[in-house]
Parts: C-alpha cells; sequence; structure tokens
C-alpha cells in the first residue's frame, strides 16, 4: 500500500485504505477497482491523495494508532461541535462536550493498550474538513506524547479536551483568509491570529468538560519558546506562563499542518517534518517535549521506500519506538534497479554502514518499476 496524488491516479488501480468523508460517509472502500469517475469526484472534492495496492511491490498494510470507527466518531463529533451556528456563545452544548470527553477517553484507552505502535500513517482529508481531522490528529498526537511523558488518565483527559478544541476560534474567522491559496497579506494574517484569542473565549465557562488549563491551550498553542509566537509572544519571565499543554499540542499543531496538503501547498514527507522539529528544541519548543513527541513518530513511514547510501532501493517495514531515523528495511532492487529475487531484511538500528539518503516519491517509483520492465523488455513504452 502506497500514497498516490490523486491526479496521478490512473483507472484500473485498486483503492488501499477506506476514503471518508468527515460525516462518516464512504466515499471509496478498500480493494475498489478505480474508475476515471471516481478520480474526477476525488478532484472535485479536493481530496488530494489516496492510498492505493501496488501488486509490484511487496504488500503491507500501515496500521493506525487508534481504530478507524474511534477516529471516524470524533471527527464527526468534531464537526458537530465546530459547526454549531451558536458557537460564540457560551457555554458549549453540554451532551456534545460530554461526548467529546467520552471519545476521548476512548482514544486514551486504545493508546495505553497499545504502547509501542508508532505514528505511520498520513490521514487522508480534503481541503474543506481540514480543519476536523486536523483537530483530531492533534488531539491524538497529544494524548500520545503525555502518555509518553507519563501523565496520569485524569491529566490525559484535559490535555485531549484542550487539543482537540484548540482550533474552535477559527470557526470565527473568514474561510476565504483560512483557505487563500496565494500568500497572505499582513493584514489578513493579523486576522488569522485572533483564532487563538477567539478560541480561549469560547472555551472559557465549560467547566467541568474544559477547564482553564485546557482552555489556554487554544490561547498559548502558537506561542514559541524563543517569544516570536502570538498572541502574547511569551519571553523571558513571562515564558513560565507558557503551559506545558499549549507546548505540547503546538509541537502536534506544527506536525499535522506540515504533514497534510493544503490548498496553498504540497505536504511536506514525514522525514522533513521530523528534521524540521528535531533541531526546533529550545528554540521553538522545550526540548524535552520535542524528544517525548518524536520518539512516537516513524520519519519513515511502513510502506515508503527509500533509497539507502548504497542506491539499493528498500521498503521500510516497522519502527521500533525510540529509534524513529533506524526502521527495520526489505532491500527489493540492488544499486543497478535489479530486482532481488530474495529480498534482504535489514535492522537499520544494528546495521551502521547503510543510511537512508532519500524517500522515493511517486513519479520515482513509477520511474523504478519502467526501469525494471524494460530490463525484461527493451521495447517496452516505445
Amino acid at each position: 500500500m502506497r500514497r498516490v496524488p490523486t491526479i496521478a491516479l490512473q483507472p484500473g488501480m485498486r483503492v488501499g485504505h477506506p476514503i471518508y468523508n468527515s460525516n462518516g460517509e464512504t466515499l471509496l472502500n478498500k480493494n475498489v477497482i478505480i474508475k476515471k469517475k471516481y478520480i474526477d469526484s476525488l478532484l472535485k472534492l479536493g481530496i488530494p491523495a489516496i492510498y492505493i495496492m501496488d501488486e509490484s511491490l511487496p504488500d503491507y498494510y500501515v496500521d493506525d494508532v487508534i481504530d478507524e470507527r474511534t477516529r471516524i466518531q470524533t471527527i464527526q463529533l468534531t464537526k458537530k461541535i465546530l459547526c454549531n451556528p451558536d458557537i460564540a456563545k457560551s457555554p458549549l452544548n453540554k451532551a456534545l462536550l460530554m461526548e467529546a470527553q467520552m471519545n476521548i477517553i476512548n482514544i486514551i484507552d486504545q493508546l495505553l493498550e497499545n504502547p509501542n505502535l508508532m505514528v505511520n500513517m498520513v490521514d487522508i482529508r480534503s481541503f474543506d474538513d481540514y480543519l476536523f481531522n486536523h483537530s483530531v490528529n492533534v488531539c491524538v498526537l497529544s494524548l500520545i506524547t503525555g502518555i509518553s511523558l507519563g501523565y496520569n488518565k485524569p491529566v490525559l483527559i484535559n490535555l485531549g479536551m484542550g487539543a482537540l478544541m484548540h482550533d474552535i476560534g477559527k470557526t470565527l474567522i473568514p474561510a476565504q483568509l483560512l483557505n487563500k491559496p496565494g500568500q497572505l497579506t499582513a493584514d489578513e494574517f493579523n486576522v488569522i491570529k485572533l483564532h487563538s484569542e477567539y478560541g480561549h473565549t469560547i472555551l472559557s465557562n465549560n467547566e467541568p468538560y474544559i477547564n482553564k488549563i485546557s482552555a489556554l491551550i487554544a490561547l498559548q498553542h502558537h506561542e514559541r519558546f524563543n517569544g516570536d509566537g502570538y498572541p502574547q509572544g511569551l519571553k523571558g519571565e513571562k515564558k513560565s506562563q507558557l503551559h506545558v499543554f499549549s507546548q505540547i499540542a503546538g509541537i502536534a499543531d506544527v506536525y499535522d499542518a506540515m504533514t497534510a496538503d493544503r490548498v496553498y501547498r504540497k505536504a511536506q514527507p514525514p522525514n522533513e517534518a521530523y528534521e524540521m522539529l528535531a533541531g526546533s528544541g529550545d528554540y521553538l519548543f522545550d526540548y524535552e517535549l520535542v524528544l517525548a513527541f518524536l520518539s512516537n513518530i516513524a520519519a519513515y513511514p511502513a510502506g515508503s521506500l527509500v533509497r539507502l547510501s548504497s542506491n539499493e532501493v528498500a521498503m521500510v517495514t516497522e519502527t521500533t519506538k525510540g529509534l524513529s531515523l533506524y526502521p527495520k528495511i526489505k532491500i527489493i532492487f540492488d544499486a543497478n534497479g535489479n530486482r532481488l529475487m530474495n529480498p534482504l531484511d535489514i535492522d537499520m538500528s544494528e546495521n551502521s554502514t547503510l543510511t537512508i539518503i532519500s524517500v522515493l516519491d511517486h513519479i520515482e517509483i513509477e520511474e523504478l518499476k519502467i526501469t525494471e520492465q524494460r530490463q525484461i523488455d527493451p521495447n517496452y513504452g516505445t
């Protein structure tokens, strides 16, 4: 299974992972054979990429850190809360907040049951549904980090509620600004920055479901360790006011935003987002929090095709927690592009001679397959 840009899909390909909208409706199920009308619909819906099955490569299914049903339910619930036309009025709907709290408890239980699972999957989301998916991802990533830091369940619930609602203030920002394809003007960016204060105002006065510290996440998730963040630009003595929950959600927010396709830019590969965050410790974020976050992230997600320092090509099969940069791999092409009859399994944490020099994108994978076919049939493609 591999991720392919929607614009590069071809009729006859097979869906590798179900595609849902934010209402929980199945758009395309696993194993569906792709037709041109499906591709046109996906493009119209603003879905930038999907996972497909690729019979020419080793079969590999990527597990999510929480089950599919829980993720869908939480996205649906988040949409209900954020799309409430009376959202600016306080307090929020108590029944929905209670349901959100129960969902978060369910997520925590699942994460605690699978402590060795790494974040391998980049979810599929449309441009229009970005906010709801992003909110759930930031919640899950924040909770994983909190678990790594040894937080108990009541603390995790408060962290999860604040992280899930961290961007609620964006519902009061004009959609044309949030989804503007081009560069924002200074005035436009100043309007968008107001979402932190708007969110804090909305979340205040919602105890016991959202306490004051959870609400603080909405206000502070764009604050930075060096004082360059907003809205308060906390630094010096005031830096002590920057709550650890806000920093955790801020790290999760940055990572998820970087690895998602947006209307104004393409997603960055997970390894590049990983490297950026790895260099941000004690500059943008507290160093120990960055380490805790990154210990759960697979820099090279399972199923990725990578080129090695030997020029061989391998598929990433697994990443052990704490060894994000040193996955287990299966070498499938030699240095000359010949497919190995017996792929070689290697644990890079135990091999000091090989390093990953690049991750192959969709075009490079297709070129690799064409080269292989031409070695079999020199007239292939002519």
